[in-house]
């Protein structure tokens, strides 16, 4: 596979959200994470799937973040991390394997699909974090199945403090290509939201379990 270099620095990163419209701002009707949270902003990384270019510099950053790591496998989180764990291990031409939300009731039965042995170090991908349960539980999953996890990888982070906290407590080190911060600070200077939704949003990201439209 073929790296497309372009500019993978945060800044980099929110642009390319914002180029392929993936930022979506809606305090009147918010939108609910799937933890219950609702929220005035919404950012869409799937898609980023459909923009070739915008999906070539993610890929390329994913790969810079991942050059810092030690790993056997790449593992994506079912589903959004699927397909870009699918291109980081094909780019890095190492195993990948995918984490569901929870076993299948049908078949094997199987959380993990794809080979994981005895030891083997696991990257973890993720699209975005939000509270951080869903990349803690894929992490979790991988150690109950004999795995190891140190790191993992993500497009965006909302930057909240339970995020934070669930990967300190999970003793693995997450790696996001973009903040909130960055990425609301970008779409301001780029016009893509005012000022006012700017107040809005960081007034929702200083408490999103407590906001109110």
């Amino acid at each position: 596979m073929v790296v497309i270099q372009y500019g993978t620095s945060p800044e980099d990163i929110a642009r390319v959200l914002l180029q392929a419209k993936a930022v979506m701002l809606n305090p009147k009707e918010p939108y609910t994470f799937a933890s219950g949270i609702r929220s005035p902003i919404y950012c869409d990384n799937r898609r980023l799937l459909s923009h070739p270019k915008e999906r070539g510099i993610i890929v390329n950053a994913y790969a810079l973040a991942a050059s810092n790591c030690t790993f056997d496998v790449v593992g994506g989180v079912a589903t959004a991390g699927i397909a870009w764990a699918s291109l980081l291990a094909q780019l890095y031409d190492k195993p990948m394997i995918y984490i569901r939300e929870k076993p299948k009731d049908h078949g094997r039965k199987n959380r993990i699909e794809g080979e994981l042995q005895e030891g083997q170090l696991v990257l973890i991908v993720e699209d975005l974090v939000s509270t951080g349960m869903s990349s803690v539980s894929a992490v979790r999953a991988v150690r109950e199945a004999g795995g190891r996890v140190n790191d993992c990888v993500a497009i965006f982070t909302y930057e909240m403090a339970s995020a934070q906290q669930a990967f300190q407590d999970a003793q693995c080190s997450p790696h996001p290509l973009c903040s909130f911060s960055t990425l609301v600070r970008e779409a301001v200077q780029s016009g893509y939201i005012s000022k006012k939704d700017m107040a809005t949003v960081m007034a929702w990201n200083k408490s999103p379990e407590t906001w109110q439209p």
